[in-house]
């Protein structure tokens, strides 16, 4: 059965659609992923154009995929970093991680040659700046665990930016969720290193 949110949301974004010489990245992920991509596109510039498909819908939701397709269909990427999460609790971890599954298998079928590269969801604290872990963390170490299991059996990369930023609730908005600007300059500056490395 197909859990929804009060409010659902997608973006697309892509630099440079009228055509570019260098290769394409795609970031692929929610609003935390939003935030930090000025960052990435910064670190990047000169060497790729850069995109995104951010989202509210889980990877275990049947629209997830329709919706990537869309851009996956139009442009091809030579790196594509994808992180799912933080949305779709109303799935277990066992259906999350099913549907994580499937989006790899797709990615890794439709975007062939791209180097594919899994970042880890981030910690949720307690709102109004508390500093105290939400309740939530739990089920997200949980389904990193299961993504970071899912990656390495594909030889997928991980991104671990969850690890760097458990110990610093001084870098999230009080809403406990979202990341203050020196965040997502730390998560923004990951995302492009881990990009650029071996390249």
């Amino acid at each position: 059965m197909t859990s929804r949110e009060r409010i659902e949301w997608s973006d697309i974004w892509v630099e440079a659609a009228d055509g570019t010489k260098l290769p394409r990245v795609l970031l692929i992920g929610d609003s935390i992923t939003r935030s930090y991509y000025p960052r990435v596109k910064e670190l990047l510039a000169d060497r790729f154009a850069c995109a995104r498909f951010t989202t509210s819908r889980c990877a275990c939701d049947p629209n997830f995929v329709k919706e990537l397709s869309i851009i996956l269909g139009e442009y091809e990427f030579s790196v594509i970093h994808f992180n799912n999460g933080l949305h779709g609790w109303g799935y277990d971890e066992e259906i999350y991680g099913q549907g994580l599954a499937e989006v790899f298998d797709y990615l890794t079928g439709t975007a062939e040659g791209a180097r594919i590269i899994w970042a880890t969801t981030t910690p949720v604290w307690l709102k109004d700046g508390q500093r105290i872990l939400d309740v939530r963390t739990e089920r997200v170490r949980e389904r990193n665990r299961l993504a970071d299991e899912i990656a390495s059996k594909r030889g997928i990369e991980i991104d671990d930016l969850f690890s760097v930023v458990i110990g610093h609730p001084e870098y999230v908005t009080e809403d406990g969720v979202h990341f203050k600007p020196e965040g997502q300059e730390i998560l923004g500056y990951l995302a492009a290193d881990i990009i650029l490395r071996n390249r």
